[in-house]
């Protein structure tokens, strides 16, 4: 079970996060998220992870170019892209909110995994809230679930949807941008269950 934890904003909660034994943490680099962070504040965090742990940068509505370049600068694994992103020469993970499970695929895109979301008329994920995660069982790619995942229903929407992978952000924290270790630890810990 890939273990993503996103919205990381600080070395702190990084490294709780790989302590935890998360295989993914998340870059937010939409500015208009209250998890924003920088490149270079990006960069500065990467360069303290293991080279296991996937370092996932979330993009919405960005230019391949945009993309390219804080790719290289932050030292990302994975490009998650929300809207009308588009990029090449990096891993994808197409983000899409739940409602009819549509999602746009730029032409000549690869996607390695779809994360499937709560849908939300202002925000791009981060609503805390969970969906009917049944609706992504069966699908013919490989599935990440976000929206409202904690400790508490974790295992139930791994039963129900049986994704590839996990992905926590806003039930998690103390406040936006800030995990809460503990709650981290337990959710990576019912993840990982088996």
């Amino acid at each position: 079970m890939m273990v993503k934890i996103c919205g990381i904003t600080n070395r702190e909660d990084a490294l709780a996060a790989v302590d935890a034994g998360a295989s993914a943490i998340g870059f937010n680099f939409y500015r208009e998220s209250p998890r924003y962070i920088s490149h270079t504040g990006a960069a500065m965090i990467a360069e303290t992870i293991p080279a296991n742990v996937w370092k996932v940068g979330v993009f919405v509505n960005e230019t391949p170019e945009t993309i390219a370049r804080i790719s290289v600068d932050a030292g990302l694994d994975v490009a998650q892209l929300h809207g009308a992103s588009e990029a090449r020469g990096i891993r994808i993970w197409r983000g899409c909110q739940v409602n009819g499970l549509v999602f746009d695929q730029a032409d000549g895109e690869v996607v390695e995994a779809l994360l499937i979301d709560t849908p939300s008329a202002e925000l791009y994920g981060g609503t805390g809230q969970p969906f009917d995660w049944s609706l992504a069982k069966g699908l013919p790619i490989k599935i990440i679930i976000a929206g409202g995942l904690d400790a508490d229903n974790v295992r139930i929407a791994i039963e129900q949807a049986h994704p590839w992978g996990v992905d926590a952000c806003s039930r998690i924290e103390k406040s936006p941008g800030m995990k809460d270790h503990e709650k981290m630890r337990k959710f990576v810990k019912a993840a990982l269950q088996s």
